[in-house]
């Protein structure tokens, strides 16, 4: 996935990966989430659209191993999200997701599968909510039963390893 683009120019990959905790490892790159993060609005009206350009650069940048950067971008547009709306539980989960990543890079497994099983209590939330039809927002876009199976699949692993996170833009491409 390439970076998104604004209405202006497209977003630049921040220059390294945060980690907590890496020894001499500089902190995370605001600036660069910063752009990203002013992209979002106060508020979106009835609902987050699948395109727009925070959330793709978010769920890009966990899929290029970006996991605490996507976690931030994500969060901004979580915040935007209607209160009480369907994308809100949605978002919550990628939130978790790009969290539990961050956790396996951090060879923390047993955070990360507590981490991937509220993600996938929340898509359950998700799936007992009314749907909406909206359109392009971004649950009626995202093949939320895709993940479920996959974050099932993950959970029912002896032990998660480095390789077990999850890209979320590959879920929404196949």
């Amino acid at each position: 996935m390439s970076a998104p683009t604004n209405a202006i120019r497209p977003l630049p990959w921040p220059q390294w990966a945060y980690v907590p905790g890496e020894t001499g490892a500089p902190d995370a790159d605001g600036e660069t989430l910063d752009m990203a993060k002013a992209l979002v609005p106060p508020a979106f009206r009835g609902y987050v659209p699948a395109r727009h350009p925070a959330l793709r650069y978010g769920l890009a940048l966990n899929d290029r191993g970006y996991f605490w950067e996507a976690q931030e971008v994500l969060e901004a547009v979580w915040a935007a999200a209607p209160q009480g709306g369907r994308e809100r539980i949605l978002l919550r989960a990628c939130v978790h997701i790009a969290n539990a990543n961050l956790r396996l890079r951090m060879q923390r497994p047993h955070s990360a599968a507590r981490l991937f099983g509220d993600a996938l209590g929340e898509l359950r939330a998700l799936n007992s909510r009314k749907a909406a039809a909206v359109g392009d927002g971004f649950v009626e876009t995202f093949p939320v039963a895709a993940l479920i199976a996959l974050l099932q699949a993950k959970l029912g692993r002896p032990e998660l390893s480095k390789a077990d996170w999850i890209a979320l833009g590959a879920i929404v491409r196949s």
